[in-house]
């Protein structure tokens, strides 16, 4: 078994309740912080996503492909906005 399936499997026992709100929590704080510890966990959040879209890019719709990249893109916007 290779690393990325390794990483795959224990991907896909994440509980979805769990992920949401971990991710919830750290947009919030990224969001309300203020500075460069605000940027650094939307910066987090954005690899996380940015990780999850590589990972899984070759099976979602293309609706889901677009949804991903605008968050992303966004995401992206709040971090440079936080660190500026």
């Amino acid at each position: 078994m290779t690393t990325s399936d390794h990483f795959l499997r224990r991907l896909a026992r994440v509980n979805p309740t769990t992920a949401f709100i971990v991710a919830l929590v750290l947009l919030l704080a990224g969001l309300f912080l203020s500075g460069i510890v605000g940027a650094l966990l939307l910066a987090a959040l954005a690899a996380g996503l940015a990780a999850l879209t590589f990972t899984t890019w070759p099976v979602q719709p293309p609706i889901t492909r677009i949804v991903r990249v605008v968050l992303l893109t966004l995401l992206v916007v709040a971090v440079v906005g936080k660190a500026l």
